[in-house]
């Protein structure tokens, strides 16, 4: 896909971070916007930005974590710009923690929301985007939490393993069918975005206020370190040029990081030799 122009762009997560910064992005190449997040005053913040740049959009407040609003925004998008060319599937958290002591509904939120919501709105945008028959693009945000492993972090890669494999599978049926539809998975190491503070977009049904687990100095310190990881993270002023020259290249893994190269290959040389992992090689082993 090169032409973006009076195309339409469906983003979600699109209120902070990664998805604020390729609307902006979007509205420079002068896409028209369907921006979605689970935080309204956050999504509506990101339409004025938009709107400023010269670019036309909507905001809608919707948990895509859930199906029914994932169909919603499709077929918002659908109506109100009669197509859809560009989805971005970006909204996601990183929840962090040891198994035996987070509440399993941790690891069902991280999971719907980090590769459910991609499987929802793929679901219902690709039968869409193979009747127009036109260039169209998915980026499926995951994360190099997809391709590596690391300590303490489970549920988070569950997730995002999740997410790459999720894209790698719809990329290989996709091009059986020779489809005009390109899709990217976006894997970025740590950045300037507020994953941190996930805890302010947790939905009622993934809440276990009562469990003593979120009062533990265990929870605090996952906290504390995940805020320290992100604060420092990489800056996210180029993932807008970044992620729009890979869709414009037909790039499928975009990995703007590399310090996790040595972690990755550790795992597949694992993998191909039938060995156990060890944990001795992962960032932050010496504290264990």
């Amino acid at each position: 896909m090169k032409e973006f122009q009076g195309k339409t762009a469906v983003i979600t997560g699109a209120g902070n971070g990664i998805g604020l910064e390729l609307a902006k992005e979007a509205a420079k190449r002068k896409m028209q916007l369907v921006l979605v997040d689970i935080e309204k005053n956050d999504i509506e913040r990101t339409l004025h930005i938009i709107e400023g740049l010269g670019a036309k959009g909507i905001a809608l407040a919707l948990d895509v974590s859930l199906y029914d609003n994932a169909k919603e925004m499709i077929k918002t998008a659908k109506e109100v710009y009669s197509s859809i060319d560009l989805l971005v599937n970006n909204a996601g958290i990183a929840v962090g923690g040891l198994i035996w002591e987070m509440p399993v509904c941790d690891y069902e939120w991280s999971f719907s929301i980090n590769a459910m919501s991609q499987v929802y709105a793929m679901h219902e945008a690709i039968p869409i985007m193979l009747q127009q028959g036109t260039e169209c693009h998915i980026v499926n945000v995951a994360s190099v939490a997809g391709l590596a492993t690391t300590l303490n972090m489970s549920a988070y890669h569950m997730s995002k393993h999740a997410s790459v494999a999720l894209s790698e599978g719809v990329h290989y049926d996709l091009a059986k069918l020779n489809s005009s539809i390109g899709v990217s998975v976006y894997c970025p190491a740590y950045m300037k975005t507020d994953l941190h503070h996930y805890e302010r977009h947790r939905p009622d049904r993934f809440k276990d206020t009562d469990n003593p687990y979120y009062k533990s100095e265990s929870y605090i310190r996952t906290l504390q370190r995940a805020e320290k990881l992100i604060t420092n993270g990489y800056p996210v002023d180029y993932v807008g040029p970044d992620v729009f020259k890979a869709i414009e290249e037909k790039q499928f893994y975009i990995i703007p990081h590399h310090e996790f190269d040595p972690i990755m290959k550790a795992r597949f040389k694992n993998i191909m030799d039938n060995q156990v992992p060890d944990f001795k090689i992962l960032p932050g082993s010496a504290a264990v």
